[in-house]
């Protein structure tokens, strides 16, 4: 490792190492141990936050809601996901992921999960594919296993925000970006510090994204003060699916958008009530409309929607008259999960026992962890891009993952990852450091070196950073900034506000005015670090934006009630059993239609 100065007085961190791991959440802990445990190559995670308590697991889960159980089978899991998802899945992905979901829930159980038992000590299920647990020390307990690897080394909060890359094809010395981006090598990625003044250049031999998917792309239920009160982690902001886009990787099925049925207001999960007291979803007058639409995911909100939309809203979920046990558990259950619905029902001093829970829908996400958006990948988790791999939320192709679908990729990735090193550069003994890593096995550090000047072959990238510092005030801050794109995406391109429906010509308009946004954000100011992470956590969801857009241009169906719901094409149609793939390339999202993986069709 090597420290050197920029004009402005930014650190430059150079790092190198053998596995670079973005994200530090649920797969990037999963598979940075595995590396850690199965083989002695050196390891670095980059977490924005903390990797106790960051990712979608930060406040605890209280199921796994990817267990298989009751006589059924792997296959028996990949039916019910291509169900649900109206065909659109990769069946090779869902196998791969549904044939380990039953161990990695043994290995957290032996890390020191908590899972509920019956008296004759099987697991307490839900159903057939999840378990009950008390989670709320469940990333507490991955980070303790990263942590105690010897050659892995966490870096907590660090922004990474582009992937650095090098040009394999024949001529390498043109200056000009090669057209076709399998010539492409990822070799590490760039960064910056939230809290210091530092940036980073961290090379590496495989990078592995397992960062979040998208939130906060559309304005929210709850606006103002509340506005950050939504179904996923405000903090996932596209970053993963962002640099991947720009490095010119592979993406798939992103309009394959996921709303969520949630509890009024509080935004706390159904689930738990519909699966755990057995509640049905009524409209006012009474009636249950639930077997009108279906139970799918997405018809259990476009229900919702239209009972709303026929004036027999709003909607609920029928707790009234269960027993004060079955309350009592609840209680418990939103303890672990979602607080602010507990603190709701003590507040307003009625349970749900005495009162039927008001549902809603919440903004559309871009999450390949319930649904299929994200980077194309083989079955051994490598996207298109050379040295680069995914896993869990930024892995497309395979929706209904949850937790523990998360975990399996995780070591699906890493188990590839080991692989191709020991291909590629021969396994090496256990503690050995990489040429110039300065990453000890104990996690020491070298001594650091200072110079004034940048090297040219980053420079571009650390002068972006450094722009936004010297940059003068706009008509507009980050905050109206990511405001405006948020009013954007929910008028024209589905949002809340029309009821999830889309058209050509008002995502036309969306990516007019996305783009808009694009060129003001890079001339933005930063007053800190933490300005400047606001600013890129904008650009990135910014990208996701467009690339959202064009997809949902492609895709000429509605596939997905609500998800997908397009009204100049309010049916599905058989031209569009495909995937709706995109390459980022010469300023442009380029779709490209790929034909389904099914069990027939390898």
């Amino acid at each position: 490792m090597s420290e050197k100065k920029t004009p402005n007085d930014f650190t430059i961190e150079k790092i190198k190492t053998d596995v670079l791991i973005i994200g530090g959440g649920t797969a990037g802990c999963y598979a940075a141990e595995f590396i850690g445990e199965n083989s002695p190559y050196q390891v670095v995670v980059a977490e924005k936050a903390d990797i106790k308590r960051s990712g979608c697991l930060a406040a605890g889960v209280n199921a796994l809601n990817a267990y298989i159980s009751g006589g059924h089978t792997p296959q028996d899991y990949v039916e019910y996901a291509r169900k649900d998802a109206e065909g659109i899945v990769r069946d090779d992905l869902l196998l791969t992921i549904a044939e380990k979901v039953n161990a990695v829930t043994k290995d957290l159980e032996k890390k020191g999960l908590v899972i509920l038992k019956d008296k004759d000590g099987n697991y307490v299920t839900r159903g057939w594919r999840n378990v009950k647990i008390n989670g709320e020390n469940i990333k507490p307990l991955l980070a303790e296993n990263v942590y105690s690897q010897k050659n892995v080394r966490v870096i907590n909060h660090i922004n990474i925000t582009d992937l650095k890359y090098e040009d394999t094809s024949e001529d390498r010395n043109s200056k000009s970006v090669s057209a076709d981006y399998k010539n492409r090598k990822i070799t590490g990625a760039f960064g910056f510090s939230v809290r210091d003044q530092k940036f980073y250049e961290i090379n590496a031999k495989a990078v592995l994204i397992a960062t979040g998917g998208a939130a906060g792309l559309y304005r929210p239920n709850n606006p103002g003060f509340s506005r950050h009160k939504m179904w996923y982690p405000p903090f996932n902001t596209g970053a993963g699916y962002a640099m991947g886009i720009k490095a010119g990787a592979e993406m798939t099925t992103l309009e394959n958008r996921f709303v969520a049925l949630r509890c009024k207001d509080t935004i706390a999960p159904t689930g738990t009530i519909a699966q755990g007291v057995g509640a049905k979803q009524l409209n006012s007058k009474g009636e249950i409309y639930e077997t009108k639409y279906g139970i799918t995911t997405p018809e259990r909100i476009y229900g919702t929607v239209e009972e709303k939309r026929a004036g027999r809203g709003p909607c609920y979920l029928k707790t009234e008259g269960i027993s004060k046990e079955a309350e009592e558990d609840l209680y418990k259950a939103y303890l672990n999960m979602a607080p602010s619905q507990t603190l709701k029902w003590i507040e307003s001093g009625k349970g749900p026992s005495e009162e039927n829970v008001e549902i809603e829908g919440t903004e559309p996400y871009v999450v390949g962890g319930h649904t299929a958006g994200g980077y194309w990948v083989d079955t051994e988790r490598r996207t298109t891009l050379e040295g680069l791999y995914a896993a869990g939320d930024v892995a497309g192709g395979a929706p209904q993952k949850y937790v523990t679908g998360a975990l399996a990729e995780g070591e699906i990735a890493a188990r590839t990852i080991i692989a191709d090193l020991d291909k590629n550069t021969g396994s090496r003994p256990a503690g050995e450091l990489t040429e110039d890593t300065g990453i000890r096995s104990n996690g020491d550090l070298t001594e650091t070196e200072s110079s004034s000047v940048p090297e040219t072959t980053d420079g571009d990238i650390f002068l972006q950073y450094e722009k936004h510092f010297s940059e003068n005030e706009t008509p507009l801050t980050c905050e109206q900034a990511e405001e405006a794109m948020q009013k954007i995406m929910d008028e024209y391109a589905g949002g809340i506000a029309t009821d999830y429906r889309y058209n050509e010509t008002g995502l036309d308009i969306a990516s007019s005015r996305i783009k808009d946004l694009v060129k003001l954000s890079d001339t933005l100011k930063a007053d800190d670090m933490y300005d400047l992470l606001k600013i890129y956590e904008l650009k990135d969801r910014l990208t996701v934006c467009l690339a959202l857009i064009a997809h949902m241009k492609a895709r000429k169906e509605t596939r997905w009630h609500i998800f997908g719901e397009n009204a100049d094409h309010p049916n599905q149609d058989k031209k569009y059993d495909c995937y709706v793939n995109s390459v980022y390339k010469d300023g442009e999202i380029q779709v490209i239609y790929r034909p389904l993986v099914t069990k027939g069709n390898k």
